[in-house]
């Protein structure tokens, strides 16, 4: 997979810094903190490994951002040109976007990006960050083996965790210009890399009919809010979740968070539903701002 430049305003402002302090090399991430690069600095811009020049007013464009802002526009740099990674999707009339939350403009910490759709982050980014909101979810069904159903790839994220210990991934992504943002995501590169993960494109209600009974020992249902995507909570689903899950897997159910009125609802219709379907154990599990479920 090619290595795309992705820069940000963390990294826009470092460059620009050092250009006011005079410096002629400096030291700096091109794919949102991952790795480093060394790269010379001119009196027009600095110059990327390819040889094309990134101007000052390209780095003063990314490095701009609305004050108070909670996450920030990331930028695909190509042909000496940066283009905010942003697309409009046919299939579902939503604008997608990969951003940086706001917080990795302060500290030393690399933070990953997270999505917006229509303007929603799609990871939790208050009092946390994208990859710590992945971990809560996963480790609420630890261990995770053998074989792992991810029901919206998104970013990535969750079908990445899961490999490091599962024998095998299927991850199901309803629209395809999610994955063109994930390609672009230089944290993402191993959803497209990794041999232990498959992808599946379409409806994850439909595509879950189509799966062989107790064909998992994990699941991760981590849909987007309810206004997005109703049809992703309703009993029917909970019950095909519960036919593809083998006797002793687990499902964690990402919700919303619980102690908004409407988190609270949710969670006690979603607790319901489960139940309804067979799963025992429920339980919330407020960390991870979802449930987990059993089934025996």
């Amino acid at each position: 997979m090619e290595r795309q430049i992705v820069l940000a305003a963390p990294q826009a402002r470092t460059i620009l810094d050092a250009r006011r302090r005079g410096e002629r090399t400096i030291s700096v991430s091109l794919d949102l903190g991952l790795t480093t690069t060394k790269l010379v600095l001119t009196a027009e811009g600095m110059v990327l490994p390819d040889g094309e020049m990134l101007r000052f007013d390209a780095l003063e464009e990314i490095a701009a951002a609305k004050p108070n802002a909670k996450v920030l526009p990331c930028y695909a740099i190509a042909g000496g040109e940066a283009r905010p990674i942003r697309i409009f999707s046919e299939q579902t009339s939503r604008v997608y976007a990969l951003a940086l939350p706001a917080q990795a403009a302060a500290g030393d910490r690399a933070i990953a990006p997270t999505m917006l759709v229509s303007g929603i982050a799609m990871h939790r980014i208050a009092g946390t960050d994208p990859r710590r909101d992945t971990l809560a979810k996963v480790r609420a069904i630890a261990p995770i083996l053998g074989e792992v159903l991810d029901t919206a790839t998104g970013l990535g994220y969750t079908a990445i965790e899961a490999a490091r210990t599962a024998a095998h991934v299927t991850t199901i992504e309803l629209d395809p210009a999610v994955l063109e943002i994930a390609r672009a995501n230089p944290w993402s590169r191993a959803l497209f890399e990794h041999p232990r993960i498959t992808q599946l494109i379409g409806d994850s209600a439909e595509l879950v009919e189509q799966l062989a009974d107790e064909s998992f020992d994990r699941i991760v249902h981590d849909p987007p809010v309810f206004s997005l995507g109703g049809q992703l909570y309703s009993e029917a689903l909970y019950r095909h979740f519960y036919r593809v899950l083998r006797r002793g897997g687990r499902l964690f159910h990402y919700v919303g968070d619980p102690h908004s009125a409407s988190g609270r609802g949710i969670t006690r219709g979603v607790v319901r539903r489960l139940q309804a379907a067979g799963f025992s154990r429920v339980v919330a599990r407020p960390e991870a701002f979802g449930v987990a479920a059993h089934k025996e």
